[in-house]
């Protein structure tokens, strides 16, 4: 990888994949973990190269990007959080990619008092706004602001039975619970809860056992490649309901690896994905061009993620609170402007960023409503937006 200006590479026993930049004279220091390899990595890698289009100056302070591979491992994770918190006294954590390696490391940012944006989904890592929760913020779209969209969506396809196969752990849990509730809200019956790890090979008998069901629809709760699994299976059993996904579905390398069996799945995602299909008018859609033109600017046309996208508004929100815990007069560096920081972040209001808009509270620490949302479904190997969903 290539950086230019006064973006610097730095590479340290594998782990510590870049330092960005100036490490000498950086005030602001930013740790970031993400999953750039494991069964996560194709989320990570864009959330990875995201980093190099944040900015090097915020508010006058020059900014430093500590990057560590936690490789999609929540031991690892843990161990990047205590490393930034302890050996490089960040005043901010980014990351990671997951839910549970985010759960993990929530406790080390409420320890440590450092505040961190989590880039993972689950609203459990923020809700209720208590414990080690108070300092952990996130940027994707929480659980239940989708599954709403999904089971509205559902209701509009005359869908009234639904199976559910899941990851087999945090992300599968949460979209287990909120998809439940959403459902059950428009008359619609859960008939199974189905599991499978991230790194499973097969799901045929999970899938067996939802068939025997005869659902109208299944839901597929999981994120990155491993989503391809069990919807490979649906097809190539012959299902001919509806197949849904959920957000963390989102991403160019699930319709390379599943190709035309991904023919036709629909799912809830944030507008950045289609932000060349949406009306002008659309409030989401300027904000979410600029990241999409840096992006494709340096990495070239169509390479845009939505989970790079999540990276890009973590930078946003710190792009926004830095200024304002600087007013505070605590120097970077200091437990006092680590809880300046996360004070600012709570006072963030009307951001608009690549995936909606952001308004954070000290009992919203998401921050985004139904203007972070569209429907998306698969038709002709593309994602196309679908306004009447």
């Amino acid at each position: 990888m290539k950086f230019t200006k006064t973006i610097g590479l730095t590479l340290c026993a594998g782990a510590l994949l870049a330092t960005l930049p100036l490490a000498s004279s950086a005030q602001i220091k930013v740790g970031v973990t993400v999953s750039a390899t494991g069964p996560a990595a194709s989320l990570g890698i864009p959330e990875r190269d995201t980093v190099a289009l944040l900015p090097t100056e915020i508010g006058g302070q020059a900014v430093q990007y500590i990057v560590l591979d936690d490789a999609t491992d929540t031991t690892q994770a843990v161990k990047n959080i205590r490393k930034f918190t302890a050996d490089d006294g960040v005043d901010v954590v980014l990351g990671t990619s997951v839910t549970p390696a985010s759960l993990a490391m929530s406790d080390v940012a409420a320890e440590t008092g450092t505040p961190m944006i989590s880039v993972a989904a689950s609203a459990k890592l923020v809700e209720p706004v208590d414990g080690p929760r108070k300092w952990v913020f996130k940027t994707p779209q929480n659980d239940a602001l989708m599954a709403r969209a999904l089971a509205d969506a559902m209701v509009k396809q005359g869908v009234k039975t639904l199976g559910f196969i899941g990851f087999s752990d945090a992300y599968g849990d949460g979209w287990f619970q909120e998809m439940s509730a959403a459902a059950k809200a428009k008359g619609i019956q859960v008939l199974g809860d189905e599991r499978f790890a991230r790194a499973d090979t097969s799901v045929t008998g999970q899938i067996l056992k939802l068939l025997s069901a005869s659902p109208d629809g299944i839901l597929i709760a999981a994120s990155g490649t491993p989503v391809a699994l069990p919807q490979r299976e649906l097809v190539n059993r012959g299902y001919k309901g509806t197949i849904y996904q959920t957000h963390g579905a989102a991403n160019n390398d699930v319709l390379r690896v599943c190709g035309k069996d991904c023919e036709g799945m629909i799912l809830p995602a944030g507008p950045l994905l289609v932000a060349d299909q949406l009306p002008d008018s659309h409030p989401v859609k300027q904000s979410a061009l600029v990241y999409k033109k840096a992006y494709e600017d340096k990495y070239g046309a169509g390479t845009i993620n939505t989970f790079g996208g999540h990276m890009w508004d973590a930078g946003k929100l710190i792009e926004r609170a830095i200024p304002e815990a600087l007013k505070s007069g605590a120097k970077p560096g200091t437990p006092e402007f680590r809880a300046a920081l996360r004070g600012a972040l709570e006072q963030v209001h009307e951001l608009p960023a690549s995936q909606g808009v952001f308004n954070m509270s000290p009992t919203e620490h998401a921050g985004l409503d139904e203007r972070g949302r569209v429907m998306v479904k698969v038709v002709g190997g593309k994602w196309t937006y679908q306004p009447d969903l």
